[in-house]
């Protein structure tokens, strides 16, 4: 796949493990470039997951490691990490990608430093800042590829806007918005949700993004009735 654009061609879906007690999905995501460049959104749990006492065990499937080899890559073959934030789930495997770049809301970076949310996933994201693209706000990345700060779920939490030459804009809500049903201005504050003002101002952000941007397809971050109607791995959309 080489063309001479640097826009996004190909998006793939990965979910790396269930989520109990209501088979959330855990999910990563790959975008690939008309110029050849891998761009990794998330690494998913740990393999050698440990929770605290009362937390039931996810069902771990094939991790993003292998579902990448499906698609005859490495992780030394991923050149960008787009963080969302350093949630267990989210941020569970970025120390296997040592090549890459990752790019993270600097505020969710500093807060996370202080936070003991994120101490299980600290080895994997406490990365030299050198490694680091630092961002402060909504940022177009690359042409086709905009990333949106959504707050609220955590501090500097990020959503993906990938626009795809066949689908048309697709929005990857991540936490912002777990499912379908909460995607209203007034969605409720979930358990991990940090922030309830916050929550409820990135969503309608994103609602109004998905009517000027004619957003073709929104993908929500923990959808167990949504997921298992979408294309996964080795499937895409183009």
């Amino acid at each position: 796949m080489t063309t001479s654009t640097p826009a996004p061609q190909r998006l793939y879906l990965m979910q790396v493990a269930t989520l109990p007690p209501i088979n959330m999905p855990a999910v990563c995501y790959l975008i690939q470039t008309g110029d050849n460049k891998n761009i990794l959104l998330d690494t998913g749990l740990s393999d050698n997951l440990q929770l605290p006492p009362g937390f039931p065990m996810p069902e771990l499937g094939q991790n993003v490691i292998e579902q990448l080899a499906l698609l005859d890559l490495q992780p030394d073959d991923i050149d960008l990490l787009i963080c969302t934030h350093f949630d267990l789930d989210h941020a569970g495997q970025h120390g296997a990608f040592t090549r890459a770049q990752f790019v993270v809301q600097r505020k969710h970076y500093e807060q996370a430093r202080e936070n003991q949310r994120f101490a299980m996933t600290r080895p994997q994201w406490d990365q030299p800042p050198s490694r680091y693209r630092f961002l402060d706000g909504d940022t177009e990345l690359l042409p086709g590829l905009t990333l949106i700060e959504t707050s609220g779920h955590t501090a500097g939490h990020q959503s993906v806007l990938v626009q795809l030459p066949a689908t048309g804009p697709v929005l990857l809500t991540i936490d912002a918005v777990p499912e379908q049903e909460s995607f209203t201005p007034d969605r409720p504050l979930g358990p991990f949700d940090e922030d309830e003002e916050g929550v409820r101002a990135s969503v309608r952000k994103l609602l109004d993004l998905v009517q000027r941007e004619q957003v073709a397809l929104v993908i929500f971050g923990h959808d167990g009735k949504q997921w298992p109607t979408l294309k996964k791995v080795p499937e895409y959309y183009a």
